[in-house]
C-alpha cells in the first residue's frame, strides 16, 4: 500500500496502473509514462536495427565457413 501523502504527490489515482523493477541501486516505482519515458531515453541514440543486422550476418557467415 502506498501511503496517501506519496499517493498525492506522484499523482496517483485509484487504479493507476505501477510498474515495479530492480535496477543495482535498488527496486524502482514508474507510472506506465514513466516507464516508456525511461526506456525510450536509455535506447537513445542506439541503432538496434543495424546491431541486429550485423549479428544475423555474422551468424550466417559462420555457418556458410562449416
Amino acid at each position: 500500500m502506498i501511503p496517501a501523502a506519496v499517493r498525492d504527490r506522484a499523482g496517483l489515482a485509484s487504479g493507476t496502473v505501477l510498474c515495479l523493477f530492480e535496477t543495482p541501486g535498488g527496486l524502482v516505482l514508474l507510472k506506465r509514462d514513466q516507464l516508456r519515458d525511461r526506456v525510450r531515453a536509455d535506447l537513445a541514440g542506439l541503432d538496434l536495427v543495424s546491431e541486429l543486422l550485423a549479428e544475423r550476418r555474422a551468424a550466417a557467415d559462420a555457418e556458410d565457413a562449416v
